[in-house]
């Protein structure tokens, strides 16, 4: 049996790639999905006294009473209970929150972000990790694997003289779909609308959808869930196994609806299923823009039989 620590080449992609590598991408939701739980509830919500369920139940009472984003409403509760408690939100402050984030098994070490790298590296792909989230941008740049992702697009702050005094971006649950596309034309910021909205052939794409995986961690993604599937991409969403089983069934729930490809469990180790599963699909990727395989049949069928030894 060949190595698992060295995973062969998928057949198929060994021989017709061009010189330049095409270009694959893994977009990440983060909270949920890379770690457990919510960046902010681990040490800045205690910081402004107040629990978990007071802070989120607290911002849905300003979204309802005005009419507002969710989103919108919590970072400007953020600065409300921080500025009544005496304390500067900086971004260096933000930073900190996020140096302790509860990570999920396989990725603290990096050792997630460098086997994929490897593989797809050995399927004549360029892989490219990123990060859509609703979380705050700050405090995912404090955590320990930021690095390994080439660009965040998280909700985020503007600041005066170093403190944050508004919100600067809000990325809530359907917004999250312009930044796959922002990822998919190769803008790396938020702020060019005009770039974004201009026709590009989907061949002069440097990502094409049909090259992205998406994963995320429940309703809060359905949205970039069903845009990556019907532009011909990949979903996958993920729960953390230590989650009560009526969470778990309504993560099923997803793929029974047809609103996700795959649905595992979020462990990043070697081995894992979703390990084999993203290496699954990297694979048929390889194939696909290597060969210029046209598929006959819906991807996640495609995708399914190969895994599992039925073509």
């Amino acid at each position: 049996m060949p190595n698992s620590n060295h995973p062969t080449k998928t057949p198929a992609a060994l021989h017709s790639c061009s010189t330049v590598r095409p270009k694959a991408a893994i977009v990440y939701d983060f909270d949920g999905t890379l770690a457990r739980g919510n960046l902010q509830e681990r040490s800045f919500i205690p910081s402004v006294r107040m629990t978990k369920e007071e802070f989120w139940g607290r911002a849905k009472e300003m979204a309802e009473a005005g009419d507002a984003d969710e989103i919108l409403c919590y970072m400007q509760l953020v600065l409300n209970r921080a500025s009544e408690w005496g304390i500067s939100v900086t971004e260096d402050q933000l930073r900190d929150h996020g140096r302790d984030a509860d990570l999920f098994p396989g990725l603290s070490d990096g050792s997630w972000f460098e086997r994929m790298n490897s593989f797809a590296a050995d399927n004549s792909l360029a892989l490219e990790h990123y990060v859509v989230s609703s979380g705050l941008f700050e405090m995912i740049m404090g955590c320990p694997i930021s690095s390994h992702f080439k660009r965040v697009f998280a909700s985020k702050f503007i600041y005066d003289s170093g403190k944050a005094i508004w919100p600067g971006l809000a990325i809530n649950y359907t917004t999250k779909t312009q930044f796959l596309f922002r990822i998919n034309k190769g803008i790396e910021n938020s702020w060019d609308n005009e770039r974004l909205n201009a026709y590009m052939p989907d061949h002069e794409r440097p990502i094409p959808f049909a090259r992205m995986i998406f994963i995320g961690d429940g309703d809060t993604d359905i949205p970039s869930m069903k845009m990556m599937a019907h532009q011909g991409g990949y979903s996958i969403a993920v729960y953390d196994p230590n989650r009560d089983h009526g969470a778990i069934q309504k993560i099923n729930k997803l793929i029974s609806e047809d609103r996700v490809n795959f649905v595992a469990p979020a462990d990043y180790q070697l081995d894992s299923q979703l390990d084999i599963v993203i290496k699954g699909i990297l694979g048929r990727v390889a194939r696909v823009a290597c060969e210029r395989i046209i598929p006959r049949q819906p991807v996640g069928a495609m995708l399914g039989a190969e895994l599992f030894g039925q073509r």
